[in-house]
């Protein structure tokens, strides 16, 4: 069964595989991850091996019990060889659960290898690469394309090796008991494998279409049941007009499942008519060959007993071609993630961050965005339309220093480039021309881990995983106490609620942290940023878009996480940075004003007309 099954696999795989190209070196790149299983391959072959040994001396045993044990009237032959053929089936059962075991396993140990190398690789990447990549199309790399190369793997062990080993046996015993037979039984196959090939392509046809309505009803349901797109539709969305929608999505889904269905009972029912015919031209020539004493008995037998083990794995070998390349595409599609170089790389004489109080400079920083071509691949962005622009330069020429213990405020219109500033800092992205550097070592020199440790962030959408409040802390500080994560909350005038909740730090957040509001996801984001404990802090507009109560909250909760250290705060509210020590107006890339906030406002320029519009706005509310 399992071999039949196997072989019908083969055919439903996607035949147009075997017209594509995989490059150079793909098989042997695979099969270095094969390399580390040798022994248990070694151990697998043996155990194949002997399974269809098993299968060839059965048929054999049969005809021995005719013509010696029953023809004979040898009735002690007859139960002796029964309990033979009886212990030969359990242990070919143990066999084939062992051949399973080690397929698996061999499999398995390849795919958690590649998925590992995979999702390492991933997590190196810049943060253009998320940008611009679906994470569904990342998602199914590490799930589909892994798991595909694992099938098509498993099966080129189980089915092709075993199929092969087990043909040519078969076909070597069957040939010594009586070519002809054997030729005329091998003449039927071709009146089922072109049937089933016909079949195979509708299968795949049918297989595609499962697979983009299935996408489509996946994606239906994901945008539907995420916090924000159910907000969306309760308040836009016409309910029955959605629930038509999914109905005939799944209805669709749920019909070609039934087409599926049939086209494998058609297959498996056409190839037990072509072994029941071949059976049938078996016993009717090999009876004459029989009665005209030709052939004896028990070869007849014997002849059926083989065909009835032939034809499935015949069929398998046949298609065999498909099975290999859906392997290779398979491995190759993970390949291309894996040859995608990271932009950021860690230099091998990269070094530590210099101790002590933080110290900033950027020295003449140029910048662009890089190309889609450097950061990404066209398969990961399959839906999205290419972007054709010329990358143009984002920061031009800045310069400023930010002294240890100091707090620098960006401001700015939107677009000028204060958050691609604050980018570079933590070497999200590199510069193409200039330097940054953190206590005179330039951040290109720096260890990443070193980097990242001494720098902390709050963005204006504070971003917390679905899980509890305490995995979301300790994501910044593995191993904190719970006095650690306390004093943390506390600082970021937070720890009141945390302690109401009946679950306090085991509570979970919900999906982006929906389950608080956006002052309390900001607070709780900053006890993280607290529990970090780091050198220099960013802030990217952490007060914007919130009520003046929750602001109040926050801009305590900063006064203590920014106490002593160095900081850059992009502001929207200019209100939020008048002690600031320097305010850096950002306009177009560049650097336009620089100063205090009583010296800027000495001057005309972008910043007094941002201040005293936003001082005036109150006034006119209050109006």
């Amino acid at each position: 069964m399992s071999s039949m099954i196997g072989a019908w696999r083969s055919f439903g795989q996607d035949a147009s595989v075997v017209k594509q190209k995989v490059k150079p070196g793909t098989t042997k790149r695979t099969l270095t991850f094969a390399a580390p299983y040798l022994g248990l391959l070694s151990i697998y072959l043996l155990v194949v091996i002997v399974d269809a040994s098993i299968g060839i001396v059965n048929p054999l045993i049969y005809r021995r019990i005719i013509n010696n044990g029953i023809l004979q009237g040898n009735a002690s032959l007859i139960v002796h060889f029964a309990i033979i053929v009886a212990v030969l089936g359990i242990f070919d059962g143990a066999l084939g659960m062992t051949q399973t075991y080690f397929s698996s396993r061999i499999g398995a140990g390849i795919v958690l290898s590649l998925r590992t190398r995979l999702f390492e690789h991933i997590q190196q990447m810049p943060l253009a690469f998320f940008t611009r990549t679906q994470t569904g199309a990342l998602v199914s790399r590490l799930n589909n394309d892994v798991g595909g190369a694992r099938t098509a793997f498993t099966d080129i062990l189980s089915n092709v090796v075993g199929n092969l080993i087990t043909v040519v046996l078969i076909l070597g015993a069957m040939f010594v008991l009586s070519w002809r037979i054997t030729l005329a039984a091998l003449i039927l196959l071709p009146l089922f494998v072109l049937p089933a090939r016909f079949w195979g392509r509708k299968l795949q046809a049918i297989t595609r279409e499962s697979y983009d309505l299935s996408s489509a009803m996946n994606n239906l349901m994901v945008e539907r049941f995420n916090v924000a797109g159910a907000l969306l539709a309760k308040l836009f969305g016409r309910r029955e007009d959605e629930g038509k929608s999914f109905e005939e999505k799944a209805s669709r889904v749920s019909d070609i499942g039934v087409k599926q269905a049939l086209y494998g009972r058609l297959f498996f029912t056409a190839l037990i008519v072509t072994a029941t015919c071949a059976s049938a031209l078996a016993y009717g020539w090999g009876g004459v060959l029989a009665v005209r004493r030709v052939l004896d008995v028990g070869t007849v037998v014997a002849l059926v007993a083989y065909l009835a083990r032939l034809y499935a794995p015949l069929l398998g070998l046949s298609n065999v071609q498909v099975s290999v390349m859906t392997a290779l595409v398979s491995f190759e599609r993970v390949f291309e993630i894996l040859d995608l170089p990271p932009m950021i790389r860690e230099r091998a004489d990269a070094q530590p961050i210099p101790p002590g109080p933080a110290e900033i400079v950027f020295d003449h920083v140029a910048f662009r965005y890089p190309s889609p071509s450097e950061v990404s691949l066209a398969s990961l962005e399959s839906i999205a339309v290419p972007d054709k622009r010329i990358q143009k330069t984002v920061l031009q020429d800045v310069s400023f220093e930010v002294e240890p213990g100091q707090l620098v405020a960006l401001v700015g219109p939107s677009g000028a480039g204060k958050t691609t500033i604050t980018h570079l800092v933590p070497r999200l992205y590199d510069v193409q021309a200039g330097a940054i550097s953190i206590n005179g070592l330039d951040v290109r020199d720096a260890k990443l881990d070193s980097l990242r440790d001494r720098i902390g962030v709050v963005t204006q959408d504070a971003h917390l995983f679905h899980d509890t409040i305490r995995a979301n802390l300790v994501y910044a500080r593995a191993g904190a106490t719970d006095d650690q994560i306390w004093a943390a909350l506390r600082d970021a005038q937070i720890a009141g609620l945390i302690e109401s909740l009946p679950d306090k730090l085991e509570t979970l957040v919900g999906e982006r942290g929906y389950r608080f509001s956006g002052g309390e996801k900001q607070r709780i984001a900053i006890a993280r940023l607290l529990l970090k404990a780091p050198d220099i802090v960013i802030l990217d507009e952490a007060t914007a878009h919130l009520d003046s109560e929750s602001e109040a909250a926050i801009q305590r909760a900063l006064e203590t996480a920014l106490a002593g250290r160095t900081s850059i705060v992009i502001a929207h509210r200019l209100s939020t940075i008048l002690k600031a020590d320097q305010i850096l107006v950002v306009q177009n890339g560049t650097i336009v004003q620089r100063g205090t906030h009583n010296e800027l406002l000495t001057q005309s320029g972008i910043y007094s007309e941002l201040y005293h519009r936003q001082l005036a706005m109150p006034r006119a509310a209050g109006e």
